[in-house]
């Protein structure tokens, strides 16, 4: 009854189905753990901005990686600005997503004589990308900016090659320890994203706070992963007795058929042929009678 499953299409059918189907599941699961980093890196944004703002020496310090739960902390910083080492980074997107740019990196001498890098906001590209552009110039003497502590960019890390052979003060990574060897004096690890004080008149725009509202469609996409995992036998089995139903139907079509043809042979074989008894009848009276003695 189900010989058919043994044929080479239906065991190359099944086989592929028992491959699909732990394929799925593990797709699913890695969307899942793509959901629950998602929900863990919201409630730690959510978490560092509604924290009290802290000195952003008490986070980091020259030539340190900032950790990932120091991530978006309030940090204030108090010094001047180094405009003579200001620099921008390219191919930056401004708040509506669609804009392309600079940042603008400028770094803040602390009263101890260290630097630390600060994002002043986002400005147009302009027709020229081939010479520095017209920044909107920093504060001068001294300042006290507060923003969200961020950790330095690599290409691992974000995905943006790091191109050399750019033009002069123009880079394509936020990056203290390269900006450390330009500056030439200690710079502590990280920059911050500056939120403060508000802007007024001609500054850059300042960069957006990160969404951590959204989860994204991992979840979906997860529930869906292993709902094509769960049809996989359900569809086999459909399958399978559809076959089955066709294969039982093509026979029994097949036996009717074959009655049909041997009914029809055997009517033939059997019939008198017709005449023959009219033949026979003649001949009867064809015969003479005996002569009387």
């Amino acid at each position: 009854m189900y010989r058919f499953l043994l044929s080479r299409q239906w065991v190359i059918l099944t086989l592929v189905g028992l491959v699909l189907i732990p394929v799925m599941i593990k797709l699913g699961y890695w969307q899942f753990h793509r959901h629950e980093h998602k929900v863990a890196q919201n409630q730690l944004i959510a978490r560092s901005l509604a924290a009290d703002p802290v000195p952003v020496t008490s986070l980091t310090a020259p030539g340190r990686e900032l950790p990932r739960r120091d991530m978006w902390r309030t940090v204030s910083a108090t010094g001047t600005y180094d405009t003579a080492h200001e620099v921008v980074v390219r191919q930056r997107t401004a708040a509506d997503e669609q804009s392309i740019g600079y940042y603008v990196l400028t770094p803040l001498v602390l009263g101890n004589g260290e630097a630390v890098l600060v994002n002043r906001g986002w400005i147009s590209a302009g027709n020229d990308l081939t010479r520095f552009p017209d920044v909107p110039a920093a504060p001068r003497g001294k300042v006290t900016v507060t923003g969200r502590m961020m950790a330095d960019e690599t290409t691992a890390a974000s995905g943006i090659k790091d191109t050399k052979g750019l033009p002069a003060r123009q880079v394509m990574l936020i990056n203290s320890k390269e900006q450390a060897k330009r500056v030439g004096r200690p710079m502590l690890g990280g920059y911050i994203e500056q939120t403060g004080p508000k802007p007024s008149g001609n500054t850059p725009e300042p960069v957006p706070e990160p969404d951590h509202d959204s989860i994204g469609p991992h979840m979906a996409y997860a529930i869906q992963w292993w709902l094509f995992a769960a049809a996989v036998p359900v569809g086999w089995i459909v399958l399978v007795r559809r076959e089955r139903r066709d294969r039982v139907t093509a026979a029994a079509e097949q036996a009717e058929q074959a009655r049909e043809d041997e009914a029809a042979g055997d009517g033939g074989r059997t019939a008198e042929p017709a005449g023959s008894g009219e033949t026979e009848a003649a001949g009867d009276k064809a015969t003479p009678a005996p002569a009387n003695p």
